[in-house]
Formats: C-alpha cells, structure tokens, sequence
C-alpha cells in the first residue's frame, strides 16, 4: 500500500487525506522534513500560495523537498499547489517563488476572485467526466510541448489546461478532493 503524505501547512488537508484513506492508501500529514522521509509521494493542497510558500521556508520543508522533486519525487499539486510547482507565476509577488517544476504558466486567481467560483465538468483523459469545482483557482495560461494535458476547461476565453502532467509532477487547478469522485486521486496514486 503506497505512503502518500499531505503537505500539511495551509489549505485543504483534511479533505485530501480523507480521499486517500478513502482509496485505502495510507495518507500521512506533513509539517516537518522528517514527515517526507518515506513516503511514495506528496499531495500539495489548495488553500493561499504565498502563505505557503512562507510555510514551506520556515517549517524547513522547502530544501529537501526541492532536493526530492529533483530526483523524481512524484507530487500532486492541486490549486495553490499548482502555483507552487509552475514554472511561471504571473501575477505573484516580487518575492513569490516556486519549484518550478512544471513548465507551465499560471495567474492566481485566473478564473476570479472567491465570489466567481463555479462548478463545471471536466473531461479528464481515460476517466470522463468529473466534477471540477474551482474556487480562486490558477489558470494555465501556458505550457511547453513536455507537459501533458489531461483535461482542459472553455470558461469564455478558450480551452486552458486544468490538469496536466510533466514526468514525476501533476497540477490541478481545481479540487477534486471537494467532490465524492475519487478518480483524479487514484489517477495519481495509480502511478506511484
């Protein structure tokens, strides 16, 4: 049974560790570097990218990851964790930084601020059609030819990826832990 860790900080923790139990995957929450030793892969859940990325430096977190995602450590970003993967943040902070592990481009809050979030279906590649439900999410503006894409959103302005894949690395700009499908959770534990 895969060891997935929630990267614990900020965010939407509790539903993602309640999706992979769920998947009868053992889900372990992670505050500290020694919580990542171990574990098959990491779930970076929504929730505020800056103050994350605030968290990830003073928890001490933010060098071994770095050092784990650089040798091929498989992480599931969804939402601010997508921001914190991407290659490209377009509208961040001057200090905002990133892993920039996923060679995409995103702006905060693409699709609007709290009050424009919505609901609308996904088609993901070899699953159909799940909910998508964003809430302040990113949208991927950009990407280069390495990264896959596995499901795309028309919301006014043209197809924009929402769920994409590059190697060991996944984002997402919606939550699918905040729906009772579990298949975009178990597309990734699938591939640990």
């Amino acid at each position: 049974m895969p060891r997935v860790g929630v990267l614990a900080l900020q965010g939407d923790v509790r539903e993602h560790v309640s999706a992979l139990e769920h998947l009868g995957v053992t889900a372990v929450t992670v505050r500290t570097p020694e919580q990542l030793e171990g574990l098959d892969g990491l779930v970076m859940p929504g929730g505020e990218s800056t103050t994350i990325a605030h968290l990830l430096v003073t928890s001490g977190l933010r060098p071994l990851l770095q050092e784990k995602l650089d040798e091929g450590f498989k992480v599931f970003g969804t939402c601010a964790g997508l921001i914190m993967l991407s290659h490209d943040i377009l509208d961040g902070r001057k200090d905002q930084w990133s892993f920039d592990k996923l060679a995409v481009g995103v702006r905060r809050n693409g699709y609007g601020r709290q009050i424009a979030s919505f609901e609308s279906p996904v088609e993901v590649k070899g699953l159909g059609v799940v909910a998508g439900v964003f809430i302040r999410a990113p949208k991927i503006v950009s990407y280069a030819n390495e990264v896959e894409v596995l499901a795309t959103l028309n919301h006014g302005d043209g197809e924009h990826p929402v769920l994409v894949r590059q190697g060991n690395v996944w984002g997402c700009s919606f939550h699918p832990e905040l729906t009772s499908d579990l298949r975009v959770h178990q597309l990734f534990t699938d591939s640990l």
